[in-house]
């Protein structure tokens, strides 16, 4: 099942988007940040390891063998970065092939079933792009309430987090020039792109990902957080600032 949220296009270059492509030739190139993520890697890449998809790990300077476990694993391209996220996102767009991005964090994993959902909601020519329905890796209660949370903010609101797998065509990052730098919020700069130039596709297929940040912080005590923040991206307080607190503390 795929939800679409209508958006009016603000920008003509979405109707650059209507030519269809075919489910069977959609080449899907999925970029994954990685800063000492080790242990996360095997269970990433092999849940993406699919015909017609591209994997890609831009590690940012790990010191556990990150880079090398990836090589082992037989992720098509490793390539090394500077830390930050926005940054190595930005690496692997302009290393990828596909003419779908996706951004997918290490410690996430996607369900079997969601490359054909992907290709479906493509077929699509209104749709921009989209993200997946989440679900964290825990039986805790709280976690329903979370994931509730984001499928709102995601369904109302057009914000999902990149926890939810964005993705997002190819044209709409060449248009743009890749990935702005920023210090926070690239996933939220990215739901916007998508929503400016077309519909966003929500997907019923799942992403799965791990609680850890979570639970070294405290799970309502990230959530409130992370609502703040969003509250500072939504005012337009200045960057700098805004990921500085965000990145005091533990959980980091």
């Amino acid at each position: 099942m795929i939800f679409t949220r209508a958006r009016r296009c603000q920008t003509p270059f979405c109707f650059a988007l209507s030519s269809p492509m075919s489910a069977a030739q959609t080449l899907v190139s999925i970029v994954i940040p990685t800063l000492n993520e080790q242990m996360q890697l095997e269970r990433v890449l092999t849940c993406t390891r699919e015909d017609g998809v591209e994997r890609i790990v831009v590690d940012g300077g790990s010191s556990d063998g990150t880079a090398e476990t990836a090589h082992s694993l037989q992720a098509e391209r490793v390539l090394l970065s500077s830390p930050g996220r926005a940054l190595q996102m930005d690496v692997g767009y302009r290393a990828a092939s596909g003419d779908v991005l996706m951004f997918l964090h290490a410690d996430s994993w996607l369900e079997p079933g969601w490359l054909a959902c992907l290709r479906t909601a493509l077929q699509d020519p209104r749709v921009a792009g989209g993200a997946f329905a989440l679900r964290f890796a825990s039986r805790r209660w709280v976690y329903r309430f979370l994931e509730l949370g984001a499928w709102l903010r995601a369904r109302l609101g057009g914000l999902p987090y990149g926890d939810q797998a964005l993705f997002v065509r190819r044209a709409l990052l060449d248009a743009q020039g890749g990935i702005p730098l920023v210090p926070i919020f690239e996933d939220l700069d990215l739901a916007r792109l998508i929503r400016r130039n077309g519909r966003m596709a929500l997907l019923s297929a799942r992403v799965r990902t791990s609680p850890r940040r979570y639970e070294a912080r405290g799970a309502l005590r990230t959530w409130l957080r992370n609502t703040v923040a969003l509250a500072a991206y939504g005012l337009g307080l200045d960057r700098e600032r805004v990921a500085r607190w965000y990145r005091r503390g533990p959980g980091r």
